[in-house]
């Protein structure tokens, strides 16, 4: 529907302004904060994208999935028998074995996800893009973080775009499909909206804001603007399922309650579940398990005392 695509205008210094709002929120204490904290692990897809990945720490990695919080930190708070894991284990294609053998070793159902289709520049044929997509998916891969050409959106090719985000949406099959704009890389908030609209016409099953490779990640401005396009896109159509990402940067528990909050508000709390919402993150479960050991006991953890995350 270009129809929609054409109408599209973002009011930046608004969107702006209610983002500076955002950063002054007041946080939530006590057990609340541990509430909302544990609703975050939950919707982590635990992430390592590096180039020297190893069988061995992507089995940590796996490991670390199924038991995110100390169990005895979960039974001070009466949470140890609530089935509590990340919402996903977020791998390249080439060690998505590696993960669904050491999930399937560790007795869980965690779902895992592959980036794919040129990850994190897109600079691939779209043919080679597919057939990763493919490969991702005969591994075991349930979940597919695919990436746009960025290209198309500052060409404002938009049926080109939108033909390549169908095409990466039938390779997927089965699979969960999220779909990476790379936010920081499209030139402007409307650009943002418009991808965003493009990607969920296609089939896209998550809307995502970055790769964690750009300069610029996960912000609250991109986010208000994409949350806002599957506000409109609901209403348009009535097609309730299109979740939401932020990746890239957030590190902190606070900055996972803040998110967390802002979707509750733009979307409703309806959207604060794994099936539609996420935080990509690789270091952030670290930061929230320690706030939840000093809400337990009253002490910061010492390095030795908390399993890498």
């Amino acid at each position: 529907e270009l129809g929609w695509i054409s109408k599209v205008y973002v009011n930046r210094p608004a969107v702006v302004r209610h983002a500076e709002q955002i950063k002054k929120w007041k946080t939530v204490k006590g057990n609340w904060q541990a509430a909302w904290l544990l609703k975050a692990v939950t919707c982590i897809d635990l992430t390592t994208l590096a180039g020297d990945d190893t069988p061995s720490n992507v089995h940590r990695l796996c490991l670390k999935a199924k038991h995110p919080i100390r169990e005895d930190l979960l039974k001070a708070l009466d949470m140890h028998d609530k089935g509590i894991t990340v919402g996903a284990v977020c791998v390249y294609p080439a060690r998505v074995c590696d993960a669904v053998n050491s999930l399937k070793a560790a007795g869980c159902n965690i779902p895992v996800a592959s980036v794919a289709a040129g990850f994190p520049a897109g600079q691939t044929p779209l043919e080679t893009k597919l057939a990763e997509i493919r490969l991702a998916v005969e591994y075991g891969a349930r979940e597919i973080d695919i990436v746009i050409s960025r290209s198309l959106v500052l060409a404002a090719d938009w049926e080109a775009l939108y033909e390549e985000i169908r095409l990466c949406r039938a390779a997927c099959g089965e699979a969960h499909m999220k779909t990476i704009l790379a936010t920081g890389e499209l030139g402007s908030l409307a650009n943002v909206y418009k991808a965003s609209m493009i990607a969920m016409m296609a089939g896209s099953d998550f809307i995502k804001t970055s790769t964690g490779k750009e300069v610029e990640n996960a912000t609250f401005p991109v986010g208000i603007v994409m949350m806002r396009a599957i506000k409109e896109y609901y209403w348009q159509t009535g097609y309730k399922v299109v979740g939401f990402k932020p990746a890239g940067g957030i590190r902190t528990a606070q900055e996972a309650i803040t998110w967390l909050m802002l979707v509750k508000q733009e979307l409703g709390v309806e959207w604060l579940t794994p099936e539609l919402f996420r935080l990509g993150a690789s270091s952030l479960l670290g930061d929230i398990e320690q706030q939840i050991f000093y809400h337990v006991t009253g002490s910061y953890a010492l390095q030795h005392e908390l399993a890498m995350a």
